[in-house]
């Protein structure tokens, strides 16, 4: 199958801002690409890309005073399949761990393993390790979120999403990858695009926001926040939580004046650029 993705940002500066923006497919799905990515700006200026430390794409410019819109489009190849699951998925011991996931067990600027701790040994140290330990960690983080776009805070954490018992999808992802955390658990936040393939539609398309769990020496994906098995995630960027990977970071004040975003599916690779946006949200805040 192929699904088409995008988005359109529109931006206000009161003065020249250097930005770096992580808006593009994350590269271990680059030979899935299809339709190459088109960014454009308006007004046109010009951008670069490199590295983060994390793997992620990143693009750097510098919005001029005024109105600066991001437009970016792409199609996918997706093998159409739901999230795989391993049952039988193992913890690994820490001192087994690659080196590489040690960085994904500590506290981070979202995630307060020292707040958390003791609650999720209390709660969850008794289960069985491996991946039902982890789903219930998920299926106790859904039932204890409300979700509700009108309640979204940039600033709110695990342990505030974790007393405050609403949010939006990235709190759903901080407290899940948390309380995996405080369980010697590696856990990584993700965020990207995920439409309403397979589902009823429910909200309006934005940038999700889920999580990865190191079980068995591999990365597993799991999703507090719909907590069912989906099809057709494509993967932005990683991190340790939202605070690595924005998807706009500004280097001055800004206002977000609209922002849309686009993933569905097409039976072909010839829809023209600007076909099907009919779709959008207005919360830049992953859903």
């Amino acid at each position: 199958m192929f699904i088409r993705y995008g988005y359109e940002i529109t931006l206000n500066c009161t003065r020249p801002t250097a930005m770096v923006c992580l808006l593009s497919v994350h590269e271990d799905r680059k030979a899935d690409i299809r339709t190459p990515e088109t960014v454009h700006t308006t007004p046109d200026i010009p951008t670069t890309t490199y590295r983060d430390l994390f793997g992620n794409q990143c693009r750097r410019l510098t919005a001029p005073q005024g109105d600066l819109t991001i437009w970016g489009d792409a199609t996918i190849e997706d093998d159409g399949r739901i999230d795989a699951a391993a049952f039988e998925a193992k913890e690994v011991p820490v001192t087994d761990l690659p080196d590489q996931c040690l960085v994904y067990l500590m506290g981070s600027r979202y995630c307060e393993t020292d707040k958390l701790s003791q609650t999720a040994w209390d709660m969850f140290g008794g289960v069985a390790p491996g991946w039902g330990r982890v789903q219930a960690i998920c299926d106790f983080v859904h039932g204890h979120i409300r979700f509700d776009y009108q309640q979204a805070r940039s600033t709110r954490t695990a342990f505030e999403a974790f007393n405050e018992r609403i949010g939006v999808c990235r709190d759903f992802a901080h407290l899940a990858l948390t309380l995996c955390r405080c369980l010697n658990i590696p856990a990584r936040y993700v965020n990207g695009h995920l439409g309403d393939i397979g589902v009823p539609v429910v909200d309006p398309m934005d940038f999700s926001a889920w999580i990865e769990v190191f079980l068995d020496g591999k990365w597993h994906t799991f999703d507090p926040r719909n907590n069912t098995p989906r099809i057709g995630r494509i993967v932005v960027a990683r991190g340790r939580d939202a605070a690595d990977i924005p998807l706009i970071n500004s280097f001055g004040p800004h206002v977000l004046k609209s922002f849309r975003v686009w993933t569905y599916e097409v039976t072909d690779l010839s829809g023209g650029p600007t076909a099907g946006f009919e779709s959008a949200s207005a919360n830049a805040v992953p859903s």
